[in-house]
């Protein structure tokens, strides 16, 4: 599916979508399950995130939590974009996504919803929002990678 960036309402249409319905939004709660918990000092954002990962392939992604609409909305994203992928695969997605948040060349057409979040460089104040979920994704798949 085709993404269009410059339609500003079709972008906040797929962050109200994940914010108001996240489909990621619940913890298995597995002792199997990979967590990490994040919260941000300057504001309500108050995540614990999930991670199964099975043979190098991550099966499950989810997270519960207090936070604001690009908080829940970005992560509920990746979360979706990071099931069924590798870890090499699910680090690619977040390195890509950080580069188009912290305004670096980045590749557009790997992104799908995450694309709603391209404005985000331009409003500093909410980069940390933005990041908050993705990076406990990205600790969780950095701390698999260090145990193999």
């Amino acid at each position: 599916m085709k993404f269009d960036k410059n339609d500003s309402m079709f972008l906040r249409q797929i962050i109200m979508q994940h914010y108001s319905e996240p489909q990621h939004k619940h913890l298995t709660k597995k002792p199997t399950a990979l967590s990490i918990h994040q919260n941000s000092e300057s504001c309500i954002d108050d995540l614990h995130l999930e991670l199964i990962v099975t043979d190098q392939k991550i099966m499950t992604a989810c997270f519960d939590g207090v936070a604001c609409a690009i908080s829940t909305a970005s992560t509920d994203i990746m979360a979706q974009e990071l099931e069924g992928k590798t870890i090499d695969e699910g680090l690619k997605i977040i390195d890509n996504y950080l580069a188009m948040i912290f305004d670096k060349p980045y590749d557009e057409t790997k992104l799908n919803e995450l694309i709603a979040f391209i404005n985000t460089a331009k409003q500093p104040n909410r980069i940390k929002c933005a990041t908050i979920g993705v990076n406990g994704f990205q600790t969780l798949l950095l701390d698999l990678l260090t145990i193999k």
